[in-house]
């Protein structure tokens, strides 16, 4: 830990902060069998941020007994998946005999690469008794060269999330990807990444260390902070997308209420993208070729 202080450090010193080049609204929208999502991006006014592709933010919801509703069988194919719950719990299944449940705190990363049937439902005991529904889902894209690997799952219960905190106890840091506050993720992933849920107390900031060739951004889950060498103020909801010149993103909490932001950067890939709902790939047939994959089963099928 204390080697990671150091080198946090050394980057500070030598490094300028970011700015932020835009501010967006998450839209809020439907998916799944019917539950409310505020979508970071895609949208009319963000398409995406290589080599990220969409953030959704689950709820917050609070459902009455039998309300609960979730996504029901669907194909991914050509990304991950990383699903981070907050409150509230999510049952899974897939058409590789998988299955589990996330809780609050836990985590997710399905790769789904070369196609899974995927199933996302509320815990029964949120269905039958209502209760409430908070959460993310990020869709990272993988490289041409692992879209069609064997599917994986890492799942990661809340407790193991490697937790860091600044000197002065004001600023934490859940660690999910990356580093940050000296501590290293447990999480590997295929490209490199940074994900990490930071919690700021009123009147204290962060400058975060991002390597100079990540795409960065911010999503605001609660409160309000102010970003970037150019001091954009931003609020619960919106994405906040930082340059690509300096590897320190600043933020600060100027209010008198705590702010809760996931701060998420990564590589770009720099490769063609093609779109199809739940398939992403490289070349318009790779996508006919998942349609009829899945069409025709070879995706497989959820039997239990």
């Amino acid at each position: 830990m204390a080697k990671s202080s150091t080198i946090d450090k050394i980057n500070q010193s030598h490094s300028a902060s970011r700015s932020v080049l835009k501010v967006v609204n998450s839209s809020k929208t439907v998916e799944g069998g019917g539950f409310i999502v505020h979508r970071a991006f895609p949208t009319h006014f963000l398409s995406d941020i290589d080599p990220f592709l969409l953030l959704d933010e689950m709820g917050p919801a609070d459902y009455k007994p039998g309300e609960a509703v979730g996504a029901p069988d669907h194909p991914h194919r050509g990304f991950e998946t990383v699903t981070y719950m907050l409150e509230g719990k999510f049952r899974h299944k897939d058409s590789h005999g998988h299955s589990g449940k996330l809780g609050p705190g836990d985590i997710q990363w399905m790769t789904a690469a070369s196609g899974v049937i995927h199933s996302e439902m509320p815990d029964d005991e949120i269905i039958q008794n209502g209760g409430k529904i908070h959460g993310f889902q990020l869709w990272v894209n993988l490289p041409k060269r692992d879209k069609m690997v064997r599917p994986r799952y890492q799942e990661i219960p809340g407790s193991k999330i490697p937790v860091g905190k600044s000197a002065d106890g004001k600023v934490i840091a859940r660690v999910i990807a990356g580093q940050a506050l000296g501590s290293s993720a447990v999480i590997e992933t295929k490209t490199p990444i940074m994900y990490v849920h930071f919690t700021l107390q009123p009147k204290s900031e962060i400058n975060q260390p991002v390597p100079a060739n990540y795409n960065a951004f911010a999503y605001v889950v609660n409160g309000e902070g102010v970003f970037g060498s150019n001091s954009k103020v931003v609020t619960r909801g919106q994405v906040v997308v930082f340059s690509s010149e300096g590897n320190l993103i600043s933020i600060k909490n100027q209010s008198h209420s705590i702010l809760d932001l996931l701060l998420i950067a990564g590589v770009p890939l720099n490769e063609p993208v093609v779109r199809y709902g739940p398939f992403v790939m490289n070349e318009p047939h790779e996508i006919q070729q998942a349609i009829e994959d899945y069409r025709s089963g070879r995706m497989g099928q959820i039997d239990f």
